[in-house]
């Protein structure tokens, strides 16, 4: 008999090898290397305390990911985000102001989340935000930014600060990078590597990957590129089709294959850097981890959400804290349903079956679910 999935020593097991590996590849940069040592006791500590409430019956994951903001400049093709209408080109109404995602960051921290993928819109578009994350240094918060808006304001903060991470979103190289967030974006993203490297400061970089890029992306001329000016961590994030039309982007299941053998054959080549595929192997997971089995999203008005991309919310953050965000209906029912174990085309298992999930959630607010 199998022994039974345990989503709390996969998920643990899932930050250990993280911390170490980004522990291994800083090992030639003093001041980050400290930040690494001392982080890597504060996930210890963190994964104890998620061990302690696991025992009284509450499973907090060990990420969350965090929209700051749905304000954004730029309009890249096919973004999830403003399909979901998540994103838009104004200062959104009713956002979470610096004191309440504070406020969010603090109870993460007591109740041992290590990571916080800071998201959007454009994240660097709050810089109140961007400083309160700076002063939870047992919390490593992963910036997932376009890059436009890195300043020598931001390399000063990002140098002080060592838990925060920007990872500059690329496409591959400049045709296809341009082709899709817009002409001039590369250019914009090499200086910033050229700066970070020059400084000596962590950086990674985030690559959505769609049947058009695939082979790019995971070339090594396009790894080693990224290598030759410092980055540190590359995500590589599935594409998910955000309509019928862009649904011949996402990858098949002989190229999710692929991309993880790929991946595999990558850490061992470049061990100085730190490579993570989203939402990655999820059969070795026992499913998708969204919903709160290893993290779910908060959006820029405070809604909890399986993921960014699967936008319904029964429970606000503001209302009920991160404590009643995780024991909400909507998490309890995706848990313990098959939904999230389901098969699916592309990178999002909730986002192919959404009307499910949508049905799930008028039930949730109805109360018929117990």
């Amino acid at each position: 008999m199998s022994k039974e999935f345990d989503i709390q020593e996969y998920m643990t097991h899932g930050v250990e090898r993280v911390v170490k590996d980004y522990l291994r590849a800083t090992l030639k940069d003093p001041k980050e290397s400290i930040f690494m040592g001392k982080f890597a006791l504060a996930t210890k500590k963190a994964s104890d305390t998620r061990r302690k409430y696991e025992a009284d019956g509450l499973h907090v994951p060990p990420f969350l990911i965090a929209s700051i903001t749905s304000n954004c400049n730029l309009h890249c093709a096919g973004c999830y985000s403003r399909q979901n209408e998540a994103t838009k080109d104004c200062e959104p109404v009713n956002q979470l102001t610096d004191d309440n995602w504070l406020s969010i960051f603090n109870e993460a921290e007591d109740l041992g989340i290590s990571f916080i993928l800071l998201a959007g819109g454009e994240p660097l578009l709050r810089k109140g935000v961007i400083k309160a994350a700076a002063t939870k240094p047992n919390i490593l918060f992963p910036i997932f930014t376009n890059g436009v808006f890195i300043s020598d304001e931001y390399f000063d903060l990002f140098d002080k600060n060592r838990n925060l991470v920007p990872i500059m979103s690329i496409e591959g190289h400049k045709e296809a990078t341009d082709a899709r967030r817009g002409e001039g974006i590369y250019e914009k993203l090499i200086s910033n590597m050229e700066t970070f490297k020059k400084n000596g400061q962590i950086f990674g970089n985030s690559v959505t990957v769609t049947t058009e890029n695939f082979d790019d992306v995971l070339s090594d001329d396009f790894v080693s590129m990224l290598q030759g000016y410092g980055c540190k961590a590359v995500i590589y994030v599935e594409y998910v089709p955000v309509s019928e039309e862009s649904k011949h982007l996402a990858l098949e299941e002989a190229s999710e294959e692929r991309l993880r053998a790929r991946i595999a054959e990558l850490r061992e080549q470049y061990e100085d850097m730190v490579f993570i595929s989203f939402p990655g192997d999820e059969k070795s997971s026992g499913g998708c981890v969204a919903a709160g089995r290893g993290f779910f999203h908060i959006n820029s008005q405070g809604g909890a959400e399986p993921c960014p991309f699967s936008p319904f919310s029964d429970t606000n953050v503001m209302d009920m804290g991160l404590k009643g965000a995780i024991s909400s209906r909507l998490f309890e029912v995706l848990q313990s349903g098959d939904i999230l174990k389901d098969d699916h085309v592309g990178g999002c298992v909730l986002f192919e079956k959404k009307d499910q999930v949508e049905a799930i959630l008028q039930e949730a607010y109805c109360g018929t679910i117990l």
